[in-house]
């Protein structure tokens, strides 16, 4: 019973509230509409003017609409209403744009994380309106993967290399260990036997020290980084006397060096760094004395070829296959016939001339024909009038 009396008083209660905000909202919309609605309308658009016609009659007012001020007025509010319609469709306009650009965004996201995890055909993901970007993507996945297996290559080249390195370690050390056990074992060995013995343990010594040195470069070279110190450097210069240097080494392998110069030496002048232009030539001199037939000539001829100078390097030896030629510049690529004599290097030379050339702004390229094989150096020259 007492529920159903609180429900009825609620009810009575609410109806009341009810009656009296919708009293409230008629006075208010009352008082705004027809008081200071109509004052506004009134004051602003109508026109009030007394009109008497002779002064025994009676006047009154003449109301009349000032049509002007109502055209002006809508003329202002057109304005405003296109303007604000402007923006609105604008802001409509850009919150649009944004969000679909956001859906565009993660979806080729998407898109490009599904081709570049999986090997899927680009069509199979992405749909034709993606053309643009499926084929932008497409070229970038190939030159990663491009990269990726001139990685692998280059890594396997270094594994296999090693593994050459640490075989060959072993024979001259046994060597230099046996040798020097029969001489210590042997004090009264006659003189002659004794000399040989030294000879063949130096020269084992040293083969021993050549690889080290290959183990160190290959250590190394990962971990430095060439920085250039330019200077005006004479080529010719150079050139002569690094082949003064190499006497002893062509001496052994019976070959002999010979410069062309042109014939104005003053245009052989190069801005670059000196010590790392000469760790390029050696390592390019190197390369001809160990590759050259013995009792043969090594040439060195340098040209101007237009704004550059050109030096090559031609030795006689056996011809390197056309495909090799390019791949004698990679890091710890020997050729095949190196793996068995004493003339293969870490294959580090080349690739290290080549950045060094790479880094003066100049180019470096072999050419190999009828068992004669050409270095070819061309760097940015010094003119005579600069």
């Amino acid at each position: 019973m007492k529920d159903k009396i609180k429900k009825t008083w609620s009810a009575l209660l609410l109806m009341v509230c009810g009656l009296l905000i919708c009293w409230l909202l008629y006075i208010l919309l009352d008082w705004g509409l027809n008081g200071v609605m109509l004052d506004w309308l009134d004051k602003k658009f109508v026109s009030h003017q007394w009109v008497r016609y002779s002064p025994e009659q009676d006047g009154y007012f003449y109301t009349s609409i000032r049509w002007e001020r109502v055209k002006e007025y809508l003329f202002r509010a057109f304005a405003v209403f296109i303007l604000f319609f402007v923006l609105v469709a604008r802001l409509i306009v850009l919150t649009y744009g944004a969000r679909r650009e956001k859906k565009v965004i993660r979806e080729a996201g998407r898109m490009i994380s599904q081709y570049m995890k999986h090997e899927r055909d680009v069509t199979d993901v992405f749909p034709p309106e993606y053309a643009g970007i499926s084929a932008q993507v497409a070229e970038i996945k190939a030159n990663m993967q491009r990269h990726e297996q001139t990685l692998k290559e280059e890594a396997a080249r270094k594994n296999d290399l090693i593994t050459y390195l640490a075989h060959d370690l072993k024979t001259p050390l046994t060597s230099v260990v046996g040798y020097l056990s029969l001489l210590e074992e042997a004090p009264d060995m006659p003189p002659e036997q004794k000399a040989k013995y030294v000879h063949i343990t130096l020269d084992k010594a040293l083969r021993l020290e050549r690889l080290i040195n290959e183990f160190f470069e290959i250590t190394r070279y990962n971990l430095q980084r060439i920085v250039l110190e330019k200077e005006t450097v004479d080529l010719a210069f150079m050139l002569v006397q690094m082949t003064d240097e190499f006497y002893p080494i062509l001496s052994e392998h019976g070959n002999r060096i010979r410069v062309e110069l042109p014939e104005d030496g003053d245009s052989m002048a190069v801005y670059a760094d000196a010590e790392k232009l000469a760790r390029v030539f050696n390592n390019i001199l190197k390369n001809a004395v160990a590759y050259s037939y013995p009792d043969t000539e090594i040439l060195i001829r340098c040209q101007e070829a237009g704004s550059r100078l050109r030096i090559a390097f031609i030795n006689r030896g056996k011809t390197i296959p056309r495909h090799k030629l390019d791949s004698i510049f990679e890091k710890f690529f020997r050729l095949d016939d190196a793996r068995s004599t004493n003339s293969g290097g870490a294959g580090l030379g080349l690739a290290i001339a080549r950045e060094i050339v790479m880094l003066h702004g100049g180019t470096i390229f072999a050419e190999s024909e009828d068992e004669v094989t050409s270095f070819i150096v061309e760097l940015p020259s010094i003119l005579p009038s600069a």
